[in-house]
């Protein structure tokens, strides 16, 4: 099954929280992207069944392999395209602003292409 922007949005925000402080429920999704708790219950039972994540009996939000996996090309993918565009001239802000919303949809291609480029 191909996930959605909105589901690669939430797996990117997990790994995140995860790698700040290690256990994330979806309170602590609902804090850290700003939508609302009903949005995020939604969203964490449409990852458990489609098997991104698990959420065990006191809340807490594991990503599966297959969701670490995902959740790690969209963080690299944000990574990249940021350092791209700062390094055009692109101020930090816009920059990351920017690539959240190119992240989702460009080529591997295109990013692997950018991914060379910046190694030169």
């Amino acid at each position: 099954m191909s996930l959605h922007e909105s589901g690669q949005m939430y797996l990117e925000s997990i790994l995140v929280l995860q790698r700040k402080s290690g256990a994330v429920r979806s309170i602590d999704i609902v804090e850290h992207m700003g939508y609302s708790k009903p949005s995020v219950s939604r969203a964490m039972g449409i990852l458990k069944t489609d098997e991104y994540i698990t959420i065990d009996k006191n809340g807490y939000i594991t990503l599966t392999e297959k969701g670490k996996i995902e959740a790690e090309k969209i963080y690299e993918r944000h990574g990249i395209i940021s350092k791209f565009l700062i390094e055009l001239g692109v101020s930090e802000e816009t920059a990351t602003e920017d690539a959240c919303k190119i992240e989702h949809v460009i080529s591997d291609e295109s990013i692997n292409a950018i991914k060379k480029h910046l190694e030169k």
